[in-house]
């Protein structure tokens, strides 16, 4: 299968699935010539709008995977903070095989971490862990319920990030810690240990080692 990654619309090809968020959109192609017909179309009656495909968003995908073997230069792309790509997927039996899945995107990620760098947890050393909590939960809630729904694993290096935000902050926080990143490490992972609903990550197991 190939996705033409682009403004799309359905009605000069009913055949084809699609789907469209706001100005993006994804058109599914059983061959790359029809992939390339569809693009051809979309720019020209765009044109005729005078508008125009993104020229570095819009791009014909192939879509590899167990059945789909050939080799293309562009095997992924980004969709509403996922990235598609080719992934080692396990099936019920433990079987391994390569499909094309969504997982969340590095530029999501990027974005999600920045959210939290801009919250300034790190140097709020007069506020309370509980109030940090507080802060916090909301987003990765919304985070993890959105995100991880497809490949939850790829948000580990989110929770990581949290963590070492946590331990940063304790490390201004408490004067013990100040000059050890470990005992710092230590001390949240006994503190996720016997409160685990502290924080939402830690509730769904993202603590102790991970921290």
């Amino acid at each position: 299968m190939y996705s033409v990654n682009g403004r799309c619309s359905k009605r000069t090809h009913p055949d084809l699935p699609w789907c469209r968020y706001a100005d993006d959109g994804l058109v599914h192609c059983r061959t790359e010539q029809e992939a390339e017909a569809v693009k051809a179309a979309l720019q020209a009656r765009l044109a005729e709008c005078r508008l125009e495909l993104h020229p570095t968003k819009t791009k014909i995908v192939y879509c590899k995977d167990a059945k789909r073997k050939g080799t293309y230069p562009n095997v992924k792309f980004d969709f509403l903070g996922y990235c598609f790509r080719p992934r080692v997927v396990s099936m019920r039996n433990g079987r391994l095989f390569c499909g094309y899945t969504p997982a969340v995107s590095p530029s999501a990620l990027n974005d999600m971490r920045a959210t939290i760098r801009d919250l300034k947890l790190r140097r709020r050393t007069q506020v309370s862990l509980a109030d940090i909590a507080q802060r916090l939960n909301p987003l990765l809630q919304g985070w993890i319920q959105y995100y991880g729904r497809y490949t939850p694993s790829a948000l580990v290096p989110l929770h990581r990030y949290v963590n070492e935000t946590l331990a940063a902050w304790a490390r201004r926080k408490f004067k013990r810690f100040r000059a050890d990143r470990v005992r710092a490490l230590h001390f949240l992972q006994k503190l996720a240990r016997s409160d685990k609903h502290l924080f939402v990550h830690w509730q769904i197991g993202v603590r102790g080692k991970s921290i």
